[in-house]
């Protein structure tokens, strides 16, 4: 009989961090994952563009809980368990340092993913962790007791090619629609999934031709909606993306899905009302009376970016600040503080495929990470109803919940 102590399904972030807490705090338990594809740690590999954003350096946590559009009340507690602190000490006692970017983003000093697979492989390794590949899980049962007699409140677990039987169930999948299948035949209430970080394709002659410009701090709001965001924003080849937009869809997930990805957005370039701007912008027109408006960008905005924006407001490339007539000058102040777009659809954020969905949260008890309805079965990660905004947080959520199944266990 092939029985196990601890059986993890799923070979990613959670999975693997789960394997090596366990195994190392028990050595004398049998710790195995089962990853149905060659191999594990995909997420990893390609996350941060191959950099591996490990975390981010937010400490208090009530504060890291205000970047989950769902989890945020029930991480609050586990954050004061294992938090971002933790995670740094956890990898550097293993030898991979980890540093903090600008934006509060958090990578291993080597900028490859590798140093966090690599490490995760070594301890895996050291810690006699079982790993199993091409093991794709069609099926869990508790067990009955006359299967295993010794032991209850076992699991039942069928691969396509092998069945195994184990004492405590840890389920780190992710996103996979059909693990949540299998959990709903359990019992358990599964949240539709929906994308949750992604850009938003926009076509606007406002933007065409200036992909790479970034405007560094601007508001932004769905129409129609009390969705918000604020923040930098790029200008790509399709549309529009950078935090500002990216929290937005994270925000909306839901909202936005419902109305198939077809929206307006109303961005304000300047964070000034509008009444502001025509004032700061009168004053222009006394300041640069002999220089043209096109050659003299305002507020710090990238000047291709300016420059689109004087001509959508009907200001000719020769026009001077004197010459500006008040519609003009109203129609300027417009563009910057509130001009609409019309988005059409949207695309994946690089390769980070991250969606809102999966069990429901009111089904785990945030202690233990241990489902309510079967007991020794554990959720952690993303097949949870928990996503985050970009920024290390999915994997902070999975570091935490992965490592209190540990100490749980």
């Amino acid at each position: 009989m092939n029985s196990k102590d601890v059986i993890i399904i799923g070979g990613g972030a959670a999975g693997f961090f789960a394997a090596i807490n366990i195994a190392e705090q028990h050595p004398h338990l049998k710790v195995t994952i089962l990853e149905r594809g060659k191999e594990g740690l995909q997420k990893v590999r390609i996350s941060g563009g191959g950099r591996c954003n490990v975390t981010h350096a937010e400490f208090i946590p009530s504060e890291l809980v205000l970047n989950y559009p769902r989890g945020e009340k029930e991480l609050l507690g586990p954050f004061h368990q294992f938090m971002t602190g933790d995670t740094i000490e956890w990898f550097e006692k293993r030898g991979v340092a980890l540093k903090i970017e600008e934006d509060g983003r958090m990578f291993p000093v080597s900028d490859s993913s590798k140093t966090i697979i690599d490490c995760f492989l070594n301890e895996a390794k050291k810690h006699k962790v079982e790993v199993l590949y091409n093991e794709s899980v069609k099926k869990i049962a508790p067990s009955s007791h006359n299967e295993i007699a010794d032991v209850e409140h076992q699991f039942k677990v069928e691969t396509q090619t092998d069945t195994f039987y184990c004492k405590k169930l840890i389920v780190a999948t992710g996103s996979n629609s059909k693990i949540w299948k299998v959990l709903e035949d359990l019992g358990h209430s599964i949240s539709a999934a929906v994308p949750s970080l992604f850009t938003f394709d926009i076509k606007d002659d406002r933007i065409n031709d200036i992909p790479g410009v970034v405007a560094q701090n601007v508001e932004v709001k769905v129409v129609g909606t009390d969705l918000y965001s604020e923040g930098p924003l790029l200008i790509t080849h399709v549309g529009m993306s950078a935090p500002a937009i990216l929290k937005l869809s994270a925000y909306g997930a839901l909202e936005l899905a419902q109305r198939n990805y077809k929206f307006d957005i109303e961005i304000n370039f300047v964070k000034q009302s509008l009444e502001d701007c025509i004032e700061n912008l009168k004053e222009c027109k006394l300041d640069f009376a002999k220089k043209t408006v096109f050659k003299s960008p305002q507020f710090e905005l990238p000047k291709r970016l300016w420059h689109k924006l004087v001509l959508a407001s009907d200001i000719a490339h020769d026009t001077r600040w004197a010459e500006l007539n008040r519609q003009q000058l109203e129609s300027l102040a417009s563009q910057l503080t509130q001009a609409v777009f019309s988005v059409d659809g949207k695309s994946t954020f690089k390769e980070e495929f991250v969606t809102a969905g999966g069990v429901e949260l009111k089904e785990i008890n945030f202690k233990t990470f241990e489902s309510k309805l079967h007991k020794n079965l554990y959720l952690a990660g993303e097949v949870l109803n928990i996503d985050a905004v970009t920024g290390g947080f999915n994997f902070q959520n999975a570091w935490t919940g992965a490592y209190i199944i540990s100490k749980s266990i």
